[in-house]
């Protein structure tokens, strides 16, 4: 039997102050996840606290737009396994059409079976390579084409190891 691990994928939150919220559907969705990780531009250190309520292992980096508290409290990039899968993390920047270069530039030395990222507030799940490019999208971005999160289950003894989707809310 083969044992899986969810991940819960969040992005660009860009949560301030006492109006702004994680949704509760992605909460909801959350309380049934192992990890979640957040690809940064959280803007507020409460983003983190409203996921830990519902899965205590969560995983972030800041983002281009995050204050001090933030890029003091979590790393621009990092790097970790889950399931025998490495996966690299970076909230990513400048122009989108230079995202996926920026990203491959990053990683280049050791790249990860998944990358993890944001900053485009647009979702995509593309394989390029040996390597899944996992974007979910901003969960907040009231001017986005939708909101979105993800979930990554990784299998541990499945041949097909790395199922990754968006979900639109």
């Amino acid at each position: 039997m083969s044992r899986e691990i969810v991940i819960g994928v969040i992005s660009d939150t860009h949560i301030s102050g006492q109006f702004g919220h994680i949704p509760e559907k992605i909460l909801a969705a959350f309380k049934n996840v192992q990890m979640v990780v957040h690809a940064g531009d959280l803007v507020d250190l409460k983003a983190i606290e409203e996921l830990k309520t519902v899965c205590p292992k969560v995983v972030c980096v800041a983002g281009n737009m995050d204050p001090q508290e933030v890029r003091d409290k979590y790393p621009a990039k990092q790097v970790f396994e889950v399931g025998g899968v490495k996966i690299g993390l970076m909230h990513g920047g400048g122009p989108e059409s230079n995202l996926l270069n920026l990203l491959k530039a990053a990683f280049k030395t050791d790249l990860p079976e998944i990358v993890i990222f944001g900053h485009s507030h647009k979702s995509m799940n593309t394989q390029i390579g040996k390597t899944l490019f996992f974007n979910p999208g901003s969960a907040t971005d009231i001017t986005a084409e939708h909101n979105s999160y993800g979930l990554i289950t990784i299998s541990e003894d499945a041949k097909e190891k790395i199922n990754a989707r968006i979900i639109n809310i």
